[in-house]
């Protein structure tokens, strides 16, 4: 053989793999492996179709309980819209109340406070409350919304609520206006 030759030999040998005995044991344990998990027992089968079936029946549980709790929410908002432009109108009946009063027309008083209980209880009805806030409460930001500061007349006025501009409403639990109010600078 020629030098060439014997090269080429230790290339190609150097190039084939040697299989070893572990090699082989592990390729019959992989094989064994894949042998056992190509046939699940008919008790397997069942236990599988069982908890898909489980899953299935909580995810649709949860789709009637979600879906109904959006439906009652929107229910409870669906006049939102109306509510929010009934608003003005409340405030300029509260405006024209204060007015008659100071020229002391008690049929013309009476008339007015007839129509606005009617249209407040209208409204109360639907679900729409007054949100609370008078001069002297404590400011929440989360329940009013400060105008402007002014500095406190009193220091047991300081950070509190000194006067209400225009009253807020909320329908069922959610706020659809907020207080507007003058708050005293600390």
């Amino acid at each position: 053989m020629s030098t060439e030759e014997k090269t080429k030999n230790e290339e190609i040998n150097e190039q084939e793999p040697i299989v070893s005995n572990d090699d082989i044991k592990e390729e019959k344990q992989e094989e064994s492996k894949v042998e056992e998990k190509k046939e699940p027992t008919a008790e397997e089968l069942i236990q599988a179709e069982k908890d898909k079936y489980l899953r299935l029946f909580a995810e649709f549980e949860n789709y009637k309980k979600r879906t109904t709790k959006e439906r009652i929410e929107l229910y409870r908002t669906a006049g939102q819209d109306i509510m929010v432009s009934l608003l003005p109108i409340l405030d300029d009946f509260d405006r024209g109340l204060a007015e008659i009063k100071k020229v002391k027309d008690k049929e013309l008083l009476k008339g007015m406070n007839l129509i606005n209980d009617k249209l407040l209880s209208t409204l109360t009805q639907k679900g729409l409350e007054v949100v609370e806030a008078k001069a002297g409460d404590v400011f929440d930001a989360d329940l009013h919304e400060a105008i402007t500061q002014i500095p406190a007349p009193s220091d047991d006025l300081k950070g509190k609520i000194i006067d209400v501009i225009e009253k807020g409403y909320k329908l069922g639990d959610k706020i659809i206006r907020y207080p507007k109010v003058v708050i005293g600078q600390a």
